[in-house]
């Protein structure tokens, strides 16, 4: 299927989309303010070892300190492999060698205050830093160099064997002793020179990043990647993609001459967008990301999913809605699971959802039906280049799965919590504040207050003084007090304010 990039660029972020078949399923957006920091190499300083975790905490001039697990120290191979994954956005590195596998207690590892060499693996995420690892990987286009690992790996997504049998002997001659590469799917098709190019560029950053390392303190910022419009170029164009249209001319002349030096073959793909109109809402970009945003996505045939994400999972439900099908409940439940399938497959690769997701589809009954659900559903997420995993349906109709997590999703990034309800989707309702308010007067009028005024939101207030002013009036003839109620509309629903005179 032909793909396209649709890259827009103004002055404070920059907005990436990846489109299949005229449809967005990839969405990235980079905000100068803060922008993402994976990739990066630092000088850092251990603050904090933490010998019950296994884990340290490392100083890289961030606000907070960054998170270094035991297993992203010291030297094994099987727990690189991981790490290698994520920078190929691929779930399919297939090591050609291996090295053994050392155990030792972090304590044993690295001290309080020694500096170490560290690459943020993972952008900081709600309230949790930035997670980094002691295994440094610098991406080219054809090629991951790793220094200090001695390895070769290649993407499986390269099926063709007597092209995975090429390139294995073409990065066998050129890779530098000490050093380990990864052969990226890109680089299917490409020539021993353009191979060379990249890793020589690859060699450069690394001498460069080597040499400032020596000249400088911790904490300090060594190399930093690329930026979204590069990274895009690098990482996202592939024998797939048609073309990349952005609609900066400052960008469009940069990208040019970046491919031109170091991807000649990628110089001819790259459009400028000069229409009037906006770009992403000539392709119906901007549609897409705010349904994104939406808790529920409706089916064709009127069935939809509610997607929830909390802080430790991520749960997609479906439901018949509309649909009431033609034949039996099990024929209806069926065909709206598998209408769901392909819409969750898309709306986790849209929305970037990472961590543990539980996908609850209607219940069948039928064995094969389940089954059906579960390859279609498999199926489905191929096309993810994120590393996931996908347990069998259970009984329950329940699919559990993971999926690498490495930058906020879309609407974590696009939103923040509601100040009104603080997050968790739901208000107090005017009754609920009405007899909680209705206590409370009732406490004050206990310690003899001859006056009470009570100041709540509009609703809250109209409740209290029509369907519930019984209530009040109960407890000013028990108790001899005045009780008034004022409305105002600038205070929070669940925001009240009891004045005693």
């Amino acid at each position: 299927m032909d793909s396209e990039i649709l890259i827009s660029v103004t002055r404070e972020e920059i907005r990436v989309g990846l489109l299949e078949g005229g449809q967005v399923v990839e969405f990235y957006v980079e905000r100068k303010r803060d922008a993402s920091l994976v990739g990066n190499i630092y000088k850092g300083r251990v603050v904090k070892i933490l010998p019950g975790m296994q884990s340290a905490f490392v100083d890289i001039g961030l606000e907070k300190a960054t998170f270094l697990y035991v297993a992203d120290i010291h030297a094994d191979i099987e727990e690189y492999a991981p790490f290698l994954e994520e920078e190929e956005k691929d779930n399919s590195i297939e090591l050609i060698s291996k090295r053994g596998r050392v155990e030792l207690p972090i304590d044993e590892l690295i001290q309080e205050g020694q500096e170490i060499l560290v690459q943020v693996s993972k952008d900081p995420i709600g309230s949790k830093g930035a997670r980094v690892t002691s295994y440094i990987t610098l991406p080219g286009r054809y090629l991951v160099l790793m220094p200090n690992v001695e390895h070769i790996g290649i993407s499986r997504r390269i099926s063709d064997e007597k092209e995975r049998c090429r390139l294995k002997a073409i990065v066998e001659d050129i890779r530098p002793k000490g050093y380990g590469l990864i052969i990226r799917t890109a680089s299917e098709g490409s020539t021993t020179e353009e191979i060379e190019k990249d890793l020589e560029f690859l060699n450069l950053l690394w001498e460069n990043t080597q040499k400032k390392k020596e000249r400088v303190s911790a904490p300090c910022l060594l190399y930093s990647d690329l930026d979204l419009v590069f990274r895009s170029v690098r990482d996202l164009i592939s024998q797939d993609v048609r073309r990349l249209v952005i609609d900066s001319k400052e960008e469009y002349e940069r990208i040019k001459e970046f491919t031109r030096t170091y991807f000649p073959k990628l110089s001819e793909k790259i459009e400028l967008y000069e229409d009037t109109e906006p770009i992403f809402d000539t392709f119906g970009i901007e549609l897409d990301v705010s349904r994104a945003l939406g808790r529920k996505v409706w089916l064709k045939s009127g069935g939809y999913i509610v997607v929830d994400q909390t802080e430790a999972m991520t749960v997609i439900d479906v439901n018949t809605g509309k649909f009431v099908g033609k034949k039996e409940l099990e024929d209806t439940i069926l065909k709206t699971n598998l209408e769901a399938v392909k819409e969750i497959a898309y709306q986790i690769r849209l929305r970037n959802l990472g961590g543990i997701i539980i996908v609850d589809f209607i219940d069948m009954e039928k064995l094969e039906n389940r089954e059906r659900v579960f390859n279609a559903f498999t199926e489905a997420m191929k096309k993810d280049r994120a590393k996931n995993t996908i347990s069998h349906i259970s009984e329950l109709g329940l699919i559990q799965m993971t999926r690498k997590r490495v930058r906020e999703s879309l609407g974590r990034a696009l939103s923040e919590p509601c100040p009104y309800c603080e997050g968790k989707g739901f208000v107090k309702s005017p009754r609920t504040l009405c007899y909680e308010i209705l206590r409370k007067i009732k406490k004050l009028a206990r310690h003899g207050n001859e006056k009470i005024i009570i100041t709540a939101h509009p609703s809250v207030a109209e409740l209290l003084s029509d369907e519930e002013r019984l209530g009040i009036e109960d407890i000013e003839g028990q108790y001899g007090v005045k009780v008034i109620i004022r409305a105002n509309s600038n205070m929070h629903q669940e925001n009240y304010e009891a004045t005693v005179l």
